[in-house]
């Protein structure tokens, strides 16, 4: 184990993936459905996102290459599909009894993609794997992965807790605020796209 390596992999995951605002919006997302079900997607979301940050961890610089593809056109991508969720959080309407209550799965989109496994972490984990030059290095960056999102997991499964805590503030401002935080976001990957390709 490389504690240097460690140290600053796991502080960047934390920032990047952010558990605690990630399980704020899995709960706006899965506020109507049946706790069963919500941890269904919460597993889901947390293995699909671990899946997609190792491969891409480990053959991503390469695919990418190999498809001339660049890191500043999935921040554009990534960044369009994140607007057009935090959209939807802002403007959607409540559910209401005469309104059939839906199942949507989120597992892939918007949760895994873009919002968790999104232009951000694909990004730092290219940066990170790629300077992994040894056994040790690389174990280290796996292994903050795996805490990271089994943090994430965590989360979501309480994120009912966490809510309830926040929900002092008001849910509907809440959840309208992280709308336009989302909406921030995704405008700034795609204009770091966007110069990135025009520089």
């Amino acid at each position: 184990m490389n504690s240097e390596t460690f140290i600053n992999a796991i502080t960047a995951y934390f920032v990047i993936v952010d558990p605690i605002g990630a399980a704020l919006i899995f709960h706006s997302l899965t506020s109507t459905y049946e706790k069963k079900f919500a941890i269904h997607m919460a597993i889901r979301i947390t293995l699909i996102s671990l899946t997609i940050v190792l491969l891409f961890g480990s053959f991503g610089e390469f695919i990418l290459l190999k498809l001339g593809i660049t890191i500043e056109a999935i921040k554009v991508s990534g960044g369009l599909l994140l607007f057009y969720t935090a959209f939807r959080m802002i403007a959607k309407k409540e559910i209401t009894e005469d309104q059939p209550e839906e199942k949507d799965d989120i597992s892939v989109y918007p949760m895994s993609i873009p919002l968790i496994a999104g232009p951000g972490c694909l990004t730092l984990t290219i940066l990170l794997f790629s300077e992994a030059h040894s056994p040790s290095q690389l174990f280290s960056l796996i292994v903050a992965v795996i805490i990271i999102f089994s943090l994430t997991l965590i989360a979501f499964i309480f994120s009912n807790s966490l809510h309830a805590i926040i929900r002092k503030t008001g849910d509907d401002i809440l959840k309208r605020l992280l709308g336009i935080i989302l909406a921030a976001l995704s405008v700034q990957f795609i204009a770091d796209g966007i110069k990135q390709i025009a520089g």
